[in-house]
């Protein structure tokens, strides 16, 4: 149990220890759905949903709670992200393909957004035990203990899925890429702590992304649309962004988009 004061960590660790991880490595076949090839559901993510969303509507009657799975029922929801007075999203267990197959590389996320701005963050890892925190002007934490930036690798080291890089010139001088986790509330860690230097995430959405947008950001980064607009609460219909705690990294990357379908 990570000591904390953080009454929205104590949260997130007390839902996934009482429906995410007595799942672990313990799912059954009527536990798992594919909402399409690929991309699971399980009953841990729809409980945890359900029971994080009910406790913040408790606290903060009349916000808005945009989860994951309420959002692929419902994506009319994630437009209130830009102009709410206060919202969430909730990312019930990021990457529950992961969670399937038995890789402790699984995350529960939440972002606290005030009228457009993303306020504070929270990633907990269950199987890791590890809590980053980020509150906007006050730093991130690990574990309570506050973080710095690490320079970046030159040439710098990327990270993001493979198919990805089909959308990068090969003579850009990128490092050889460390590769995906699967997993945002992974990647964005890995930024932090300097081993790998951006990521680069096609078709991203807010769940995943939001909360790792503050924690980069308060180390001095970005998160940028390959349009060169920044990312944000109210961005729609996004193609992709780079993420980066080298803000100027961030928009050179993001500035050498080329993907295969523009020509």
């Amino acid at each position: 149990m990570v000591d904390t004061h953080d009454d929205i960590l104590e949260l997130m660790v007390e839902v996934a220890d009482r429906v995410i991880r007595p799942g672990f490595r313990a799912l059954s076949g009527n536990d798992i759905d594919e909402k399409s090839p690929g991309d699971y559901v399980t009953v841990a993510d729809r409980e945890s949903e359900k029971l994080l969303t009910a406790a913040l509507l408790a606290r903060n009657p009349g916000c808005l709670v945009v989860g994951e799975e309420a959002s692929y029922a419902d994506p009319s929801i994630r437009e209130g992200l830009g102009v709410a007075d206060l919202a969430y999203t909730v990312d019930p267990v990021d990457g529950t393909g992961n969670f399937v197959k038995g890789s402790p590389d699984y995350a529960v996320m939440i972002a606290e957004i005030r009228r457009s701005e993303v306020t504070r963050s929270w990633i907990w890892q269950p199987e890791a035990g590890r809590a980053y925190v980020a509150e906007r002007g006050a730093g991130v934490t690990c574990n309570g203990e506050p973080m710095t930036r690490v320079e970046a690798h030159r040439p710098a080291r990327a990270g993001g899925a493979s198919r990805v890089w089909q959308c990068f010139d090969s003579a850009d001088g990128f490092a050889e890429p460390v590769g995906s986790n699967f997993c945002a509330g992974f990647d964005y860690p890995q930024l932090l702590r300097g081993e790998a230097d951006f990521f680069v995430y096609r078709r991203p959405m807010p769940w995943d992304h939001l909360p790792g947008l503050l924690m980069v950001r308060e180390l001095g980064g970005a998160t940028v649309q390959v349009d060169g607009r920044g990312y944000g609460p109210g961005s729609q219909r996004v193609q992709a962004i780079c993420a980066s705690t080298d803000a100027g990294l961030a928009d050179d990357v993001a500035g050498r988009w080329d993907p295969p379908e523009a020509h």
